[in-house]
């Protein structure tokens, strides 16, 4: 049994510096962005019959019709995020909670809200036993956050959004930085592409956007779901 697991671990390891390796040819440079990835066990935080294609730079579904992001994606987004040590972070989407652990690893707090009951519940089983004490998944509507959560460093919305939410533009820092994606204008008959988009909010109170290209995430679904 001793040579079984430390077999497993093994191949663990190297599937782990395998996914590592395709984050470089990804693009991805940023080091601290690199090393809270690696410090971060996908397998930990995909369904147990999806664990063997944990490391692979695969999006994978989670249950209530959502999926955990390709690796590489939700690496180039919290590199775009630029997290630093003393930030307070809020996620929108919490998912499997797998985002929310790697910015465990940048940020001094991190506050992941989710619409379905079920993933929020999971999430923070999953945060809690991979040790992520600073970060906590809620089951809330992140278009429509609840009272009380304070202000945040940096929003990173886990989704496509026609506009920045004005609700999370108000828990905006002065200085802060949010990330959402917005459907861009498709051609007739094409399927619309997203853009990522960083909004910036200076000390005196100015918005300014910045388009960071295309990327791949689903639309956000506003209200808490009833059934899940």
């Amino acid at each position: 049994m001793t040579g079984e697991r430390g077999a497993q671990n093994a191949v663990e390891f190297e599937e782990r510096a395998a996914l590592m390796l395709t984050l470089r040819q990804g693009g991805v440079r940023d080091l601290s962005v690199l090393r809270a990835m690696e410090a971060t066990p996908r397998e930990a935080f995909a369904p147990y019959r999806f664990r063997d294609l944990a490391n692979r730079n695969l999006s994978l579904p989670i249950g209530c019709g959502q999926t955990m992001s390709r690796p590489v994606e939700l690496a180039r987004r919290l590199e775009a995020l630029k997290t630093g040590r003393g930030h307070r972070v809020l996620e929108i989407g919490a998912g499997s909670g797998y985002g929310a652990a790697a910015l465990a690893q940048l940020a001094r707090e991190v506050v992941s809200l989710e619409r379905f009951e079920t993933l929020a519940i999971e999430a923070s089983r999953r945060l809690a036993v991979h040790g992520a004490a600073n970060a906590n998944a809620i089951h809330a509507d992140g278009l429509d956050p609840p009272a009380g959560l304070g202000r945040f460093d940096r929003i990173i919305v886990q989704a496509s959004v026609g506009a920045a939410p004005a609700a999370l533009i108000q828990l905006l820092a002065p200085g802060g930085v949010m990330l959402f994606a917005r459907k861009a204008h498709a051609m007739a008959g094409a399927r619309a592409k997203e853009r990522l988009i960083k909004l910036d909010l200076s000390e005196d109170g100015e918005l300014r956007e910045t388009d960071l290209g295309p990327c791949r995430l689903g639309s956000a679904i506003p209200g808490l779901a009833q059934a899940l």
